[in-house]
């Protein structure tokens, strides 16, 4: 049997239904964990290698490892990124594919979903 996963309705295709409030809140916090050029190079470097560790970051972005740090943790509590491993005291992080495809959805974008079955509150898509 597939599984569904509910996902947020699109938000900026056309024909979109209103969002609801609680949903344009949530799905506007992981855009605006999005919205420093820092964070958004942590994710492309974190989807381009699978994981990472903070201190893989520091060098490459020019930051100092406490802002690299408060980065990292600003994009864990959106959900776009999680703990992977700890490796003594490194932590590796990975993203979370579902928060990553969510924001393509509720785009417009791809991945694109089998089927949908949109009501008032959300869609469902498989």
């Amino acid at each position: 049997m597939k599984q569904l996963r509910v996902l947020e309705q699109p938000c900026c295709a056309p024909g979109s239904p209103p969002l609801p409030k609680r949903s344009a809140e949530a799905i506007a916090a992981r855009f605006k964990a999005l919205s420093d050029p820092a964070r958004v190079s942590i994710v492309n470097r974190i989807a381009g290698q699978g994981e990472l560790c903070t201190c893989q970051l520091t060098a490459p972005l020019g930051l100092s490892q406490p802002t690299v740090s408060h980065h990292v943790r600003v994009l864990k509590e959106a959900g776009l990124i999680e703990v992977a491993r700890r490796r003594g005291t490194m932590t590796f992080y990975r993203l979370v594919p579902d928060a990553v495809e969510q924001l393509a959805f509720v785009l417009g974008g791809s991945p694109a979903p089998e089927g949908v079955f949109v009501t008032a509150d959300r869609a469902v898509a498989w």
